[in-house]
């Protein structure tokens, strides 16, 4: 599910901001953004985030301040670069005949003289403000994501009574669906034989062939079993994306299997639609935690 929060902790002069953002992902995929001065907690860090969340492409940026004065940045100069710098340039200007001398602002513009180096802090204080900060972003993010996995388990609700309508669709269809396929049997007997006598033993035979073949009554029933336990876990809240997308394969198997076994367009039709809504609930289960 998609979400966003944001923490900051303070101590001590120092200052940790931490934003965390979330999108869809089937699974739990994490991505730190730290300062160098944070870098050791990395894994401390990714474990508290496991910790709060099942599911999502996480994106976790953290910034280090330095409150007052001082920055968080420190300017360091390499004087020995800045030297050689300067004694290779009049070796230079010797050699070719070039009057003049170097210049301050020219030395400072060469490559590597400055360079910025974030501020040392103590280490001590660090972890503790980090998994303050975290935390708080952590704590908002699921927040939204759980206001999202209302409106998400609300529409899920809506597609599971479309759905156990059309499975009762072809519970109501199938009694009528093995009357039709007997009077068609016989229509095309009458048929071939004409006037003969139809023997009744061997419709009997030939029905209880084709009606074992095109029975989905195991499969209504374990349709029917899925669809409770689906709603169930749907009530039960909490981290539910993993149990669903077990269920929802389950109900295509069964689904699948009645779509193959259907000799009656209405029954193949109602199995289309059931399909169709297996997809629908199918895109949504993968936003839910």
């Amino acid at each position: 599910m998609t979400g966003f929060g944001r923490g900051e902790a303070s101590a001590e002069a120092l200052t940790i901001t931490v934003e965390a953002r979330s999108v869809n992902h089937r699974h739990l995929d994490i991505a730190l953004r730290l300062p160098r001065a944070l870098a050791a907690w990395e894994m401390e860090a990714r474990r508290m985030v496991q910790s709060r969340l099942e599911r999502g492409r996480v994106d976790v940026a953290v910034q280090l301040g330095v409150a007052g004065e001082r920055s968080s940045q420190q300017v360091r100069i390499d004087t020995a670069l800045a030297r050689e710098y300067v004694a290779r340039a009049r070796e230079l200007g010797a050699a070719a005949g070039v009057a003049g001398d170097v210049t301050l602002p020219w030395v400072l513009d060469r490559p590597g003289v400055v360079r910025t180096e974030e501020a040392e802090v103590p280490e001590g204080a660090l972890w503790p403000l980090l998994a303050d900060a975290l935390g708080r972003a952590l704590d908002e993010l699921i927040a939204r994501r759980g206001a999202e996995g209302d409106a998400l388990a609300a529409e899920l609700r809506a597609l599971h009574a479309d759905l156990a309508a059309a499975v009762e669709g072809i519970a109501a269809r199938a009694p009528a669906a093995g009357a039709r396929r007997e009077e068609r049997l016989r229509e095309r007997l009458r048929a071939l034989l004409g006037a003969a006598l139809i023997d009744e033993g061997r419709i009997v035979a030939e029905m209880a062939i084709w009606a074992d073949k095109t029975d989905v009554t195991e499969e209504l029933a374990r349709l029917r079993a899925h669809l409770v336990q689906f709603a169930l876990t749907l009530d039960k809240g909490g981290a539910v994306g993993r149990p669903l997308d077990f269920l929802i394969q389950e109900l295509f198997r069964e689904v699948n299997t009645i779509a193959a076994k259907a000799d009656d367009l209405e029954i193949s039709q109602s199995a289309i639609a059931a399909k169709g809504i297996l997809e629908k609930i199918r895109e949504q289960v993968q936003n839910l935690e």
